[in-house]
């Protein structure tokens, strides 16, 4: 299904020459040169916003020129701006217990379609939806090797209804598909497979149009994608359901918050050391419903894996997502396997952004910790501890919690016995 793009009155429509194939982009550099605005110093998640706009850009119908000369007055206002603006993803990341209502939504539209002596077959999603199948599954055997087979092969006894109407709907409508129980988690599967950094489509003119990729998910931790350059967040299940049917999303022009990399991680220190120092910062900071944009000659030496989980974290820090620009190693990642993924066209180094705001982390000054259990499911309380301390502080007593120490320190109430024989 072709892409509907805008009109284009600023004349920033441009094409790239890549592979032997010519691809038509809009590009911001234009926009500056028609005198939209200064954009040069946009964080890059902005700009991925701002080529959002430009693309579908209709005279105002849903985007007007104003909406993107806001951008040019984020950057001279100090990273505020008071407009609204109709954000359009370009597809849509759905797990299986948001994602069989929406199904049932549109099997309910094509019933309607046809009580009124339509055509059924024109009811689909207009943009491409991706439903993971990974919200159903029950652990019944562990610990052996056939118990992962065992558990998949219970999940479809136990759900075998919906399963088959989720088939139904996967070969029914056009733009939508279904990944299989037994994949893996959604987030994963999103990361490895589904992800392009840059999608390729035709436009209602016929030319092929190349454009970042950014999805909405009814799933708070959509954003493990940033990790990729990929902008992405939760919404849900309405806004998600209007993304599916090509509403625009309907969003303020965000507030963005700088957070700066240096340096390596030492030797012994992980990816939990680093995000839990992030999270504790960010907190601190205060980050509700803002971008948080990572930079900084730290992120070179940052593997995806990390950036992924520094990004998955995103809900827990409060923010609307945790995004990571693309580098030339993200791009050679995802050229990696062959015809599903396309390098960025960004892979030059980008001038600091103009945030408000932010953080700055050493990556050296993180030491290695011992990181309790309770810190992996509870980061608003981690226990820590250095490896030099961790000798002393195992000798030490395990302290109470404090509800216990209220309950130790109530008073205790005597309990009355009656005589074993009464006098009368």
């Amino acid at each position: 299904m072709p892409i509907i793009t805008g009109q284009d009155r600023a004349g920033v429509r441009r094409t790239l020459d890549v592979g032997g194939h010519s691809y038509a982009y809009y590009s911001i550099p234009a926009a500056e040169e028609a005198g939209l605005g200064a954009f040069s110093r946009l964080p890059a998640s902005l700009k991925v916003v701002l080529e959002n706009l430009l693309r579908f850009e209709d005279g105002g119908f849903s985007v007007s020129l104003d909406d993107i000369r806001a951008f040019g007055e984020w950057a001279a206002n100090g990273g505020r701006a008071e407009r609204e603006i109709n954000y359009r993803p370009a597809r849509v990341l759905m797990q299986d217990f948001t994602g069989v209502p929406a199904v049932v939504d549109l099997a309910a539209m094509r019933d309607g379609i046809i009580g009124l002596g339509g055509d059924p077959q024109k009811i689909n999603p207009l943009n491409p939806v991706d439903l993971v199948i990974d919200h159903s599954v029950m652990i019944d055997e562990f610990g052996n090797p056939r118990a992962f087979q065992v558990n998949v092969d219970r999940e479809y006894e136990r759900n075998i209804e919906r399963y088959q109407f989720l088939k139904w709907g996967q070969t029914a409508f056009r733009n939508f598909r279904v990944v299989p129980p037994g994949t893996g988690i959604c987030h994963q599967v999103n990361l490895e497979y589904l992800a392009q950094c840059v999608w390729t489509d035709t436009d209602q003119t016929g030319a092929q149009v190349a454009y970042p990729d950014t999805l909405v998910g009814t799933d708070s931790h959509t954003t493990m994608v940033n990790g990729m350059a990929v902008l992405g967040w939760g919404v849900g299940g309405i806004e998600a359901e209007a993304a599916m049917l090509g509403q625009p999303v309907s969003m303020p022009i965000p507030e963005v918050v700088g957070f700066r990399l240096t340096g390596r991680l030492r030797e012994g220190t992980t990816a939990t050391d680093l995000v839990l120092k992030v999270v504790q910062m960010l907190r601190q900071h205060g980050v509700v419903g803002k971008f948080v944009e990572f930079y900084g000659e730290g992120l070179d030496h940052l593997p995806l894996a990390d950036r992924a989980t520094i990004g998955n974290m995103a809900p827990e820090y409060g923010a609307t997502c945790g995004f990571f620009p693309s580098i030339r190693r993200l791009c050679a990642i995802c050229a990696r396997p062959a015809g599903t993924r396309r390098a960025s066209p960004w892979s030059k180094p980008m001038p600091r952004p103009r945030a408000c705001g932010g953080g700055r982390i050493t990556n050296r000054s993180i030491p290695p910790r011992c990181i309790s259990t309770w810190a992996m499911w509870c980061p608003r309380s981690p226990a820590r501890s250095g490896r030099r301390t961790i000798p002393r502080s195992i000798r030490r007593p395990v302290p109470s919690p404090p509800w216990w120490r209220t309950i130790a320190r109530a008073p205790r109430r005597r309990r009355f016995r009656s005589p074993a024989n009464p006098t009368v």
